[in-house]
């Protein structure tokens, strides 16, 4: 999320001309640029959780990319929101409860 945060910053300020300049820099496809400012279309309660979510303190991660992807794909924020909370309440041990201590349901309103 930060690094979406970023890329739309340096696009907008002029400090690279577009999302292919930056995947030139960055060694990666325009693919790969716009899977990561896609997340830029979450809600921005959603985004703030992202910001702040610590993940688990060992073992594998199960919010990443892969499964953000189909929630910023969708333009309902209310319907990203069931979704979010689905995935954090749907991860398995720690990390779900990691994922829902950081991003309380108070902060996603419905």
């Amino acid at each position: 999320m930060a690094l979406a945060l970023r890329f739309e910053e340096l696009v907008r300020t002029g400090a690279v001309a577009n999302r292919a300049e930056l995947a030139c820099l960055g060694h990666v496809t325009s693919a790969r640029i716009s899977q990561i400012t896609n997340l830029l279309h979450l809600a921005p309660d959603i985004q703030e959780c992202l910001l702040f979510y610590l993940g688990p303190a060992r073992g594998r991660d199960p919010i990443h990319l892969a499964r953000l992807q189909p929630i910023a794909a969708v333009m309902d924020w209310k319907k990203q929101r069931r979704l979010w909370r689905e995935l954090t309440r749907n991860s398995s041990g720690t990390a779900g409860e990691i994922a829902s201590k950081n991003c309380p349901d108070a902060w996603i309103s419905a």
